[in-house]
């Protein structure tokens, strides 16, 4: 409510100061009252209840401060501004609150009635008193008390409210006179004021011209279509116009669905007996051709979104369809384990809806890449970080991920190497910016890391190498130049990086164990620094071995007692003969 009384007063001066122009007439800028007042209350979301909201409390601020008041609390008394009334251009702000008061009233039925058919009724009450109010406010224009500028604003605003009106009956010859007429009097406008008037113009005709095309269409002008289509890839119409080129679109792809009968993906022909999943890939092509040749990123980016939805809505279509097939399968016990037509249908749906994901996620990758490389124009104005890369990454990882799990395709070789392929692409460039945000601690260590993703694909020689990937020699060459300005930037030891911790590097390897890897250690170029191990480690050498012969204890040897001499009792006498050797 606070913002709402500033606004006023900052309005009330503006228009005062107009009130002091050389020609002495009374001047309210239509055009730009209405624009910021949508903007700053609500239309900037598409919340039309609440800048229907402003417009009554504006309203009941400017009746009490011109004491233009209905009656009291007791008794409505009903007043109207008169000619005779135009001393403070207030008077006109009064009258065009009151139109734009009941504009936002039928947008916001016009909302409600997608889902509400009822209120369309209401709609087209409240878009006439609108349109009835700024006749009113174009007679009062007419006096000479009002300047030039302001009866021409006056007429356009009647005329723009006037075609809407007409348009949302279908009276579409009477409708393009008037949005004609609109955009005649804002050309003129905009090539006789200054650039920042003139931009507010332009803007107005640009978005009256897709009605303008629409209404064409509809007399009998076929090249409209053409017309119609360019707008949407620029980005043209809105709203309510924004609707209706959406569903004629449909429409005309509806009438050339009945034709398709099949469709073909990986080798495999599948039939095609789904109405939504028809128009749905019969206007695929067409949506990936006005994907590309979008204008800017935000038309491209509500491309996107619109293939998005559609593609969910065609895939839950065929979920239902799935499920009514299971369950026949299960009464008939006729389940075969191969995977029908309708599942191979939902697996190709399903590779579309993942493959979008991924490019418009890199798609905004890619803008949000430009915009880090740009020097910062507001510095308490948040930019871009490395971060926001990292999650859209993420996203991208998780759908190729999904990819690999869908049905009809596990044992599809093919497919498998081309998400793997993809997977290790993404990764590294996942941490590219992963090392950006990790600059001030493991610089070295992501810089590695992206290398070992990089390298199993880095000569790109591969027939399985997808067209629709980033080319990552760009990619290599960026990080094997950073690389050799790290690695020159630490042994000159200059202030271009940020310094490795030193527990990462003392841990007293000398420089024979690591040659094959780089390592910032300043003791290199000391005077002690540590080259080789000395003296050496005591290396374990093998010793002479010991054998035991454990077989001999399991041989039975053959008895030799027929070959041993059997000596004989000689008793004493043997005994000593035995001594002095004469028994031998």
């Amino acid at each position: 409510m606070a913002a709402d009384k500033q606004n006023d007063v900052k309005v009330s001066l503006m228009e005062e100061n107009k009130e002091n122009l050389p020609d002495g007439g009374l001047g309210l800028e239509i055009l730009q009252i209405i624009k910021e007042s949508q903007q700053q209350h609500g239309l900037r979301h598409g919340d039309y209840q609440r800048y229907r909201g402003y417009c009554s409390r504006r309203l009941r601020r400017l009746r009490k401060t011109l004491g233009f008041k209905m009656g009291n609390r007791h008794k409505f008394v009903g007043k109207k501004v008169t000619v005779e009334m135009l001393s403070d251009n207030r008077y006109l702000l009064l009258v065009l609150m009151e139109a734009e008061r009941a504009w936002s009233y039928a947008m916001q039925l016009k909302q409600e009635a997608n889902t509400e058919p009822r209120k369309r009724f209401h709609l087209l009450a409240r878009l006439r008193k609108a349109a009835k109010h700024s006749e009113k406010l174009e007679k009062l224009c007419e006096s000479p008390r009002v300047d030039a500028k302001t009866k021409l604003e006056a007429q356009a605003y009647t005329a723009y409210l006037t075609g809407m009106v007409e348009f949302e009956l279908q009276e579409w010859k009477q409708a393009m006179e008037a949005f004609n007429k609109c955009k005649t009097i804002y050309e003129k406008l905009a090539s006789a004021f200054t650039e920042d008037l003139a931009v507010l113009y332009r803007q107005r005709v640009d978005e009256i011209s897709p009605n303008i095309r629409y209404c064409a269409y509809n007399i009998g002008d076929q090249n409209a279509i053409n017309d119609l289509m360019q707008m949407r890839l620029t980005g043209g119409g809105g709203g309510m116009m924004a609707e209706k080129l959406e569903a004629l679109i449909t429409q005309a792809r509806t009438k050339q669905a009945a034709t398709m009968s099949e469709v073909e993906w990986r080798g495999r022909t599948v039939p095609v007996k789904i109405d939504k999943a028809r128009v749905f890939l019969l206007g695929l092509a067409d949506n990936e051709a006005a994907i590309a040749q979008a204008a800017n990123e935000e038309t491209k980016e509500h491309l996107y979104e619109t293939l998005l939805a559609e593609c969910r809505d065609t895939i839950q279509a065929v979920k239902e369809e799935l499920k009514t097939e299971k369950q026949r399968e299960r009464s008939s016990d006729g389940d075969t384990g191969k995977v029908s037509n309708l599942q191979y249908l939902h697996s190709y749906l399903t590779y579309i809806k993942l493959c979008t994901l991924v490019k418009r996620n890199e798609s905004m990758a890619h803008t949000l890449q430009a915009k880090l490389k740009e020097p910062e124009a507001d510095e308490n104005k948040r930019g871009p970080r490395p971060q926001d890369l990292i999650r859209l990454y993420d996203i991208i990882l998780q759908s190729l991920a999904e990819l690999s799990t869908l049905q009809g395709l596990e044992d599809d070789h093919t497919f498998q190497k081309e998400v793997s392929l993809k997977t290790l692409v993404y990764k590294a460039y996942r941490s590219v910016f992963l090392w950006l945000v990790f600059q001030h601690f493991q610089r070295m260590q992501l810089k590695f890391k992206l290398q070992i993703h990089l390298r199993p694909h880095s000569g790109k020689n591969s027939r399985l190498y997808p067209d629709d990937l980033p080319d990552v020699q760009e990619l290599i060459a960026e990080v094997n130049a950073e690389k050799y300005s790290l690695q020159a930037a630490a042994i000159l030891d200059t202030d271009e990086i940020v310094e490795v911790p030193q527990q990462l590097v003392k841990d007293n390897t000398p420089l024979c164990d690591h040659l094959e890897t780089f390592r910032f250690d300043p003791t290199l170029v000391g005077k002690q620094p540590s080259l080789v191990q000395f003296p050496p480690d005591f290396q374990p050498i093998p010793c002479k071995p010991l054998f035991f012969d454990l077989a001999l204890n399991h041989v039975a040897f053959p008895p030799l007692d027929d070959k041993v001499e059997q000596k004989g009792k000689g008793g004493l006498t043997g005994y000593i003969k035995g001594i002095f050797g004469f028994g031998s």
